[in-house]
C-alpha cells in the first residue's frame, strides 16, 4: 500500500483494506465506475482483516458455553476472548461488565429496561433516535439542542440541579453526531452527570469507528456502538460499563443461557435463578461470528494506529469541508460551528436541490453512494434546517420533485478504508451537479429517487 504524506511532512497510513474495494457500477450516462462507498455512517464496509479472520474461524464454529466437544469448547474460548478484546478496546474498569447485544439500539433498549422504575432519563433532542426513544418507562427529561459544547454542559447542569435530588437519574449523549459529525463534551457531561449524582450512557456508533474510546477516561458508566459501523457487519453490538444495575434488572430476554438454575415448583410453577454475569443478558445461541468479528475490528483498528487513522482522516474532513465551502450553494450543517472538531460524518443541503435528487445524481451519474433522509435523527436535522418540527420528510426521500425545496439533507461519510480518490470524486461531483445540472431525469418510484431510463436530460 502506498503512503500518503501530510502537509507538514509526517507520514500518515494509507487507508486500510476493506471489502468492496474494487467492485464495479453502471453508470446511468454508460459504462462503469468503481463503486464510491460514502455512506460509512449507516453502515462500513468490512474490513479485510475481519473478513480473514471469520473465514479462518468458520469450519471451527460451534456452539456456545454448551458443548463438550472441540468445536464448542473452542467456540467458547473464542467468545469469551472476543469479550476480553472488547473490554481491552474500551478501557473498561475491572468490575464493568462487557454484554454483547444486536446493535447499538439494541443495546440502549436493554439498558432502557435495567434502569430503576422511578429512574430520571435526560437525553438531548439531537440524539439519534436509537438514543431518544428507548426510555419509554422512565420518565424523560428532552433537553434542547445546544449551540456549543459549553452550552451542551450548561443545559444538562441546569437540568440537573431541578431534578429530585433523591432519585436515581441517567444521562444519555452521543459522542460524534450521526448528522453533523461534531463530537460532543462527553468528558464534561459525565462530569456534570456525576457532580449531580447521576449516571451517563454514551452511544459510541459514531464515535468508536473514528476515535478512541476509553471508559475510564471519559468516566462514563456505560458504552453502546454497533459492530456494523466499526467495520464488522455481522449483526453484534456492545453495552460495556457498570454491572450494577444490570444485574439488578430482570433479564432482557428470558431463555437458555441466561438462567442458571430452573426448577419446579410444588405448586406447579417455576423457580429460576438467573446469572448475574453479562450472560444474565445473552439469552439464546450467541452469534459468536458477529461478537468475534467486533474482536477482530477493535484488535485491527489498535494495531494500525488510531492515532494515525485519526490524523488520516482528518485529512479527508478537511479535503472535503474546504470543497464543499467552494460551492456558494451548498450549505454545511452545523451546531457548533466551523472550528467545531469532527469525525468524517458531513451533512449538507444545496440551494435549488432536492436532497433525493442530487443523492440520486451521484449515485446514478457518479457512482457515489451517500445517504438523503433525516438519517434517524428527525428533531435534529429539522433543527439543522430550521423547519417546522411538523414539516413532512422521513428517513428516506420525500414525495418531492426534483428541484423543489428539500425538507431533508444529504450525509457523506467515510472512515479508515476510504481511498483519496473517492474524496476528490464527490468534491468534483458536487462542483458539477451545482454548476451544470444533473444529465440524466430523476423520477420518484417507491419512496425513491431514481433515474427515469426512458429519457436523458436536455
Amino acid at each position: 500500500m502506498s503512503v500518503v504524506t501530510a502537509a507538514a511532512g509526517r507520514s500518515i497510513c494509507a487507508p486500510l483494506p476493506v471489502l468492496g474495494k474494487d467492485v464495479t457500477v453502471p453508470l446511468v450516462t454508460g459504462g462503469e465506475v468503481t463503486y464510491a462507498a460514502l455512506d460509512y455512517a449507516a453502515s462500513a464496509p468490512a474490513l479485510q482483516r475481519v473478513w480473514d479472520d471469520v473465514a479462518a474461524y468458520a469450519p471451527y464454529y460451534g456452539s456456545v458455553h454448551r458443548g463438550a466437544g472441540y468445536l464448542s469448547q473452542l467456540s467458547t474460548d473464542l467468545f469469551e476472548n472476543s469479550r476480553k478484546a472488547v473490554a481491552e478496546f474500551l478501557g473498561c474498569r475491572a468490575d464493568d461488565q462487557v454484554i454483547f447485544t444486536r446493535s447499538t439500539t439494541d443495546s440502549l433498549n436493554l439498558l432502557a429496561a435495567a434502569v430503576p422504575a422511578d429512574c430520571q432519563v435526560f437525553v438531548y433532542e439531537t440524539e439519534h433516535h436509537a438514543s431518544l426513544l428507548p426510555w419509554r418507562d422512565a420518565r424523560v427529561t428532552y433537553l434542547n439542542a445546544p449551540r456549543t459544547p459549553a452550552q451542551a454542559v450548561e443545559t444538562l447542569e441546569r437540568a440537573l440541579a431541578d431534578r429530585d435530588p433523591y432519585g436515581p437519574a441517567l444521562v444519555c449523549v452521543t459522542g460524534a453526531s450521526n448528522v453533523t459529525g461534531e463530537l460532543w463534551p462527553v468528558k464534561e457531561l459525565a462530569a456534570a452527570a456525576h457532580a449531580h449524582g447521576a449516571r451517563i450512557v454514551l452511544d459510541a456508533a459514531q464515535l468508536a469507528p473514528h476515535h478512541p474510546v476509553d471508559i475510564d477516561e471519559l468516566d462514563v458508566d456505560w458504552v453502546a456502538f454497533s459492530g456494523h459501523k466499526l467495520y464488522a457487519p455481522f449483526g453484534s453490538g456492545v453495552l460495556a460499563g457498570r454491572a450494577d444495575w444490570l444485574q439488578d434488572a430482570e433479564p432482557y430476554l428470558a431463555g437458555g443461557g441466561a438462567s442458571r438454575k430452573v426448577a419446579r415448583r410444588t405448586d406447579g410453577g417455576v423457580d429460576v435463578e438467573w446469572h448475574s454475569t453479562a450472560a444474565r443478558h445473552e439469552a439464546g445461541s450467541p452469534n459468536v461470528i458477529g461478537v468475534y468479528s467486533i474482536a477482530s475490528a477493535c484488535k485491527a483498528l489498535t494495531e494500525a494506529g488510531f492515532d494515525r487513522l485519526v490524523a488520516r482522516e482528518q485529512q479527508l474532513v478537511t479535503r472535503v469541508r474546504e470543497g464543499l465551502a467552494e460551492v456558494p450553494q451548498v450549505k454545511v450543517l452545523s451546531l457548533f460551528g466551523d472550528e467545531a472538531p469532527r469525525v468524517g460524518v458531513i451533512s449538507f443541503v444545496v440551494e435549488g436541490w432536492n436532497s433525493s435528487h442530487f443523492a440520486a445524481a451521484l449515485s446514478a451519474e457518479y457512482g457515489i453512494g451517500v445517504r438523503d433522509g433525516l438519517f434517524c435523527a428527525h428533531p435534529l436535522v429539522r433543527t439543522l434546517l430550521g423547519s417546522d418540527p411538523q414539516d413532512p420528510g422521513e428517513c428516506g426521500a420525500p414525495e418531492a420533485e426534483p428541484g423543489e425545496r428539500s425538507l431533508n439533507a444529504i450525509r457523506v461519510s467515510f472512515g479508515a478504508g476510504t481511498p483519496d480518490e473517492h474524496i476528490e470524486r464527490f468534491v468534483r461531483a458536487v462542483k458539477e451537479l451545482v454548476s451544470e445540472g444533473a444529465q440524466w431525469k430523476y423520477r420518484t418510484e417507491d419512496g425513491r429517487c431514481v433515474p427515469d431510463r426512458g429519457t436523458v436530460q436536455v
